[in-house]
């Protein structure tokens, strides 16, 4: 679901360069996908990413998940694209992005490339949010660290004797 690509984009007479797509949008999945193979059940997606069923459902209900197609009998047919979809729902989660911002970014990118403003916006907010949790947590490994170093000298000056 990338919109980014590393090919020069020609606008009139300046050429100019879109971002390059990270080699690994998503997190690395507990299983490698099957080689091939471009329909999986809720089951086999569940395993590859570690969510429940239950929870894949959810996010389809709630529309996180774009329509997923289903076969003959009703069952979910997921894609690769899907689950490239989840996987970069994996990495928004990891962020502490909240749900209703991420059912949104869905939302606008089901509507198409008119809303590429409005998707760039929601994440550098989400980005400068996540920055800004960095920075606290580096704070506070800081912090960790000289008390760490208070110790380890303590214990070793009572070596010492």
């Amino acid at each position: 679901m990338a919109v980014t690509q590393s090919a020069p984009v020609t606008s009139g007479a300046a050429d100019r360069r879109l971002p390059a797509r990270p080699r690994d949008c998503g997190l690395a999945p507990p299983h490698p996908r099957p080689a091939g193979r471009d329909q999986y059940t809720i089951s086999e997606v569940a395993e590859h990413t570690g969510l429940s069923a239950h929870t894949l459902r959810w996010y389809e209900r709630i529309g996180l998940m774009p329509h997923v197609d289903r076969n003959h009998t009703g069952q979910r047919r997921f894609t690769n694209r899907d689950l490239d979809w989840l996987s970069l729902v994996a990495r928004l989660r990891l962020t502490g992005m909240p749900v209703a911002d991420m059912v949104r970014y869905a939302e606008l990118v089901r509507a198409g490339e008119r809303t590429f403003a409005e998707r760039e916006e929601l994440l550098t907010a989400h980005r400068e949010d996540v920055r800004q949790r960095i920075a606290e947590l580096q704070s506070t490994l800081d912090v960790l660290d000289y008390k760490i170093d208070i110790y380890a000298d303590a214990r070793r000056a009572s070596e010492r004797f």
